[in-house]
């Protein structure tokens, strides 16, 4: 199978050629030529099958001969070896848990696939590959423990600095080794501009190999489709069909997940893109034109994106065809102080702990349910442990969290970490003396 660039002036590659390379060289992002469109009966047979059967299935279109099934499913196996619970929270609202994995957010599933595959290339290519990271909290910390020592890859992860919750800093901060954490004095939108920047010089291409973990990264989108097809394996042994996902949204990397899951013949009736008060995408979706602006800075900080990369993904996915889209995807959005009432509700009502970003998707289903009826059944995406975010949850619940012993170890470990500030030349030249 080829890749294509959503802006269409670039070569097409392979798989693993769209990878190693992150963005296309055009500046656009690498999309498959063609949607693989899986067989009914594997998508009505899917409550037989377990996580990683359904992996398998979805991926093995993507690869044809570049990596062959043992591999594959050696591949799979190491990356997703942790439960991906669903639990019912009230009536026909459920609640996709995808924060089982080592760094407790739903990134794992992505960062875990990618670092193994990265391996394998690096071995056969005997190149060492830098990774370059733009992140608003958990993708950072997910990336730097699955690349963690690998042969051949460096990391460097760029974050904006005091905006990311203490405990995600320490996770991707205090490592060491191959990975490298940058403190950008500005906003997400800073970091990620930056990345894409020196994706597209020439001169800093010429001397090192560069490459993308974020979600601009198809081999961090592909995985974000399994789970999706997991929930309704699941729901199918229940009796339930159709679901609506609800998905908390930033980058959008997630929510094109979901689409391109359904686009390969997973049923789903319909998804929401929940966002906070950074709303691009729901204003868009309400009829405006998409119109990019400087993210704002809210609890939900890895939803604080102002102009989400993937959106371009989700245009290609419709044919450009906005009446498509819309008619597909419905978009909430919401305060703080709703965020923060979802929370304390839901605890208070079914002693159920949401982190601020699955409580946005939450509350999203539950409107979505409102407004067009109680009995449709919803899938709420959770995309991170509460935890991960106890400063702002314990106000709200008046009682403190636990914290598991595996993420203790990291409050207490020493922060390595370089702040820059958000002009490119800088972040370049830093980019080749580190080299």
């Amino acid at each position: 199978m080829k890749f294509i660039s959503t802006n269409k002036n670039s070569n097409p590659v392979t798989f693993l050629e769209a990878m190693r390379k992150g963005l296309a060289p055009d500046g656009g992002l690498y999309m498959p030529e063609e949607i693989p469109v899986l067989p009914d009966s594997f998508w009505s047979s899917l409550k037989e099958l377990s996580f990683n059967e359904i992996a398998f299935e979805m991926a093995k279109p993507y690869f044809g001969e570049e990596l062959s099934d043992e591999k594959l499913n050696s591949v799979i196996n190491d990356a997703f070896n942790f439960p991906v619970p669903i639990t019912p929270v009230e009536g026909n609202n459920f609640v996709l848990e995808l924060f089982h994995g080592p760094t407790l957010a739903f990134k794992d599933f992505g960062a875990r696939f990618m670092a193994r595959l990265f391996s394998e290339q690096a071995r056969k290519d005997q190149q060492e590959v830098t990774i370059l990271v733009a992140t608003s909290g958990d993708t950072g910390s997910a990336v730097a423990h699955g690349f963690y020592k690998v042969d051949g890859v460096k990391v460097c992860l760029l974050f904006p600095k005091g905006k990311v919750s203490n405990l995600q800093e320490q996770q991707m901060a205090t490592l060491g080794e191959n990975v490298t954490a940058l403190e950008v004095e500005g906003v997400f939108d800073d970091c990620q501009r930056l990345v894409k920047q020196a994706f597209i010089d020439d001169e800093l291409n010429s001397k090192m190999q560069l490459s993308s973990a974020n979600s601009i990264n198809i081999a961090r989108l592909l995985p974000q489709s399994f789970y999706y097809a997991y929930a309704v394996s699941v729901l199918q042994k229940k009796g339930i069909e159709m679901p609506v996902f609800s998905v908390p949204s930033g980058n959008f990397g997630n929510l094109t997940g979901g689409l391109l899951a359904m686009k390969m013949g997973m049923p789903a009736k319909h998804f929401l893109a929940a966002t906070n008060v950074n709303d691009v995408v729901p204003e868009y979706l309400k009829g405006d034109q998409f119109q990019p602006r400087d993210s704002v800075q809210t609890i939900s900080n890895a939803m604080d994106v102002g102009n989400p990369s993937n959106f371009v993904r989700i245009k290609y996915l419709f044919g450009d065809s906005d009446s498509a889209i819309r008619d597909q995807i419905t978009g909430y959005s919401y305060t703080d102080e709703e965020t923060r009432e979802t929370i304390r509700e839901v605890f208070e009502k079914f002693s159920y702990l949401l982190c601020p970003h699955t409580a946005i998707g939450y509350r999203a289903s539950k409107e979505y349910q409102t407004e067009r009826g109680m009995k449709i059944p919803t899938v709420t995406l959770a995309t991170a442990h509460p935890v991960k975010f106890r400063d702002v949850i314990e106000t709200e619940i008046n009682q403190e969290i636990d914290v598991p012993d595996r993420l203790k170890v990291w409050l207490e470990k020493e922060k390595k970490s370089t702040t820059i500030g958000c002009d490119f030349e800088g972040f370049k030249e830093f980019l080749i003396n580190r080299a």
